[in-house]
């Protein structure tokens, strides 16, 4: 091979300094903008409180949620750097995925609806629509959507709350109410989420505008 056409061939490729170009390797797996993809275990990220994404990176970077392809990826970021990439797909506008239908019987459906609306007040467990609003989409700034995401993907990260495998910082709320559903309660409320359309509006509702539900609050009875 001549000398020029191989330095041409090994030449380093030069990306733009953007927040587009650095966001790549998060788009590989979670789709363009962060829209979502047909895989069942990588969740949409686009339109999610930039609270809840950024405080999602720190836990991967530190090692609180495990997972080892996030974890080497964000282990050298700085504070800064997911703020700003936290905040890029907290803005993105995108449709969401087209999930399959759950292949559930209606009981199971109807199970995961009541918990989803209003929840088992005989084994305190609230709705979910208690802390993620009413519409789902999340509560700024740090309370996720759940809208369009698999139904496996819920339940793994219900089954890992639940288990202390994924964790939040006091109060971690979550990990109380996991606790408290069974096997049947996951899976059902995981089909029910997983089956609702794209909301009109995707925004989060805004901060303070929804009382948390009493587990939730710092120094409730857990």
């Amino acid at each position: 091979m001549a000398g020029g056409a191989y330095a041409q061939a090994t030449s380093t490729v030069t990306l733009p300094d953007t927040i587009d170009a650095r966001v790549m390797a998060c788009t590989t797996c979670h789709g363009h903008q962060g829209q979502g993809t047909k895989d069942d275990y990588f969740p949409r990220l686009a339109g999610k409180p930039a609270g809840y994404l950024y405080n999602q990176l720190v836990a991967f970077r530190d090692g609180k949620r495990k997972y080892a392809p996030m974890n080497y990826l964000l282990e050298y970021l700085p504070d800064a750097y997911l703020q700003e990439m936290a905040q890029y797909f907290a803005t993105q506008q995108t449709p969401f995925p087209s999930l399959p239908k759950p292949n559930v019987t209606p009981q199971v459906m109807a199970l995961g609806e009541k918990l989803g609306l209003k929840g088992d007040d005989a084994r305190h467990i609230p709705a979910c629509i208690a802390c993620h609003g009413v519409s789902l989409t999340g509560v700024s700034p740090d309370i996720p959507g759940l809208l369009g995401l698999h139904a496996k993907y819920i339940s793994a990260q219900l089954g890992a709350s639940r288990y202390g495998a994924r964790v939040t910082d006091n109060p971690n709320c979550m990990q109380r109410i996991t606790v408290r559903l069974s096997d049947a309660d996951i899976a059902a409320v995981s089909a029910w989420l997983s089956s609702l359309p794209a909301p009109l509006n995707a925004a989060p509702a805004t901060a303070g505008s929804l009382p948390l539900a009493l587990t939730c609050v710092p120094g409730a009875p857990k």
